[in-house]
């Protein structure tokens, strides 16, 4: 799995790429389905916005893709509240994944009729 990290209007350091690396794969480790995921990071240039730091993740999945956007008054914060963000949609996916049953209601009837006519 891999982390890709880009920006749009601003200079992506290396402490931006770690941390976003840090938590990103934090969440990333929860579910083992993910192809890939692509983080990018921008600022707008517009004196009248409030939320300037804008992080938008889009994560690969066998079974889809998850698309996640934040904004924050700094990169840090918006891409602490991206990362719980992504949390909680993985979980939410993992669960709606794991939790398929292919048993069907009518075999389940029919072995408990079965089961009263031999007694």
């Amino acid at each position: 799995m891999h982390i890709h990290v880009n920006g749009r209007n601003i200079e992506i350091t290396e402490a931006i790429k770690s941390y976003v690396k840090e938590k990103i794969g934090k969440v990333a480790a929860h579910y083992d389905q993910i192809q890939g995921i692509d983080v990018v990071l921008s600022v707008i240039k517009n004196p009248a916005a409030s939320d300037k730091h804008v992080a938008e993740v889009l994560c690969k999945t066998n079974s889809g893709t998850i698309k996640v956007e934040e904004a924050g008054e700094s990169m840090y914060a918006s891409i602490d509240l991206l990362a719980d963000k992504l949390a909680r949609q993985i979980k939410k996916l993992k669960e709606k994944n794991s939790g398929f049953d292919n048993s069907s209601i009518r075999t389940d009837v029919v072995e408990e009729k079965e089961e009263a006519v031999e007694e």
